[in-house]
């Protein structure tokens, strides 16, 4: 993983906005728990309140960020500012329209941002809610000093590359896991290297899995600082029930710090 330098994050006089590309349509989540693919899974429920507010909450409480711009699709952008306009959070945030899938969410996310070129831009799953703001300030730091920084973890299982057949998989080979890390968010960049493996993404027609792959493919370095196990992307109706267990603990966790306190 990066080591980084903390005394950039005060140092520099650079400006933090945020993209949350929330324009999916939950096939996976609807498929696996047999519902209708309709209602996204942003805006389901954890701990009586939508998966989509705990993720912007996290991110409003790193000071440094200033601008949160979320990609939703268009029928969705009127119900999300006015359920915005009734929340008190503290950072602007703009609703643009996403697309049809999540790399045209982020540039048009992207396209919006106003920054300049050593800004950071930071890419973050909408239904990762459990982003703590030690990893957002590192990857913040890291994206400042080396231009692209991704939140990351070591693999744990064994990796195996295949080939897929008719029967299903044959292994090809054994990856060593030092050399894998699971790849998560949030994932941060300087403004003018997003936008240039954007544009060049665009011009060529490739979609990349992540805002990552698009500057490996650019040429540029992207550095790893730790993630979190914690820091789940909630896909599936397990992954849901997950979630609900972890906003107890933490719920519970806050009730016996002030417990302590008052006491």
């Amino acid at each position: 993983m990066a080591g980084c330098l903390r005394s950039l994050y005060t140092s520099l006089p650079m400006k933090v906005a945020v993209i949350i590309p929330a324009a999916g349509l939950g096939t996976r989540m609807a498929a696996q728990s047999g519902t209708r693919a309709g209602t996204t899974k942003q805006f389901a429920e954890i701990g009586g309140k939508p998966i989509l507010l705990h993720t912007l909450e996290r991110f409003a409480a790193v000071e440094r960020v200033q601008d949160i711009y979320i990609a939703v699709r268009e029928s969705e952008t009127e119900r999300l500012r006015e359920f915005l306009s009734s929340q008190r959070l503290r950072p602007k945030i703009h609703v643009v329209v996403g697309g049809d899938h999540r790399q045209r969410s982020v540039a048009n996310a992207l396209g919006a941002v106003k920054a300049q070129n050593d800004d950071i831009v930071l890419v973050h799953d909408a239904v990762r809610p459990f982003v703590d703001s030690t990893i957002i300030e590192n990857v913040i730091i890291c994206a400042a000093e080396t231009g692209a920084a991704i939140a990351g973890l070591p693999a744990v299982d064994t990796i195996k590359q295949v080939d897929r057949t008719a029967k299903g998989a044959i292994i090809t080979s054994t990856i060593p896991r030092e050399r894998v890390v699971q790849a998560q968010t949030p994932q941060g960049f300087r403004y003018a290297l997003l936008k240039r493996a954007f544009d060049e993404a665009e011009e060529d027609g490739f979609i990349g899995t992540d805002e990552a792959s698009l500057l490996e493919r650019s040429g540029h370095e992207v550095a790893v600082v730790m993630g979190s196990p914690m820091n789940i992307k909630i896909t599936t109706p397990t992954d849901l029930e997950l979630a609900e267990f972890y906003v107890q603990r933490l719920q519970n966790e806050d009730r016996h710090t002030q417990h302590r306190i008052v006491g």
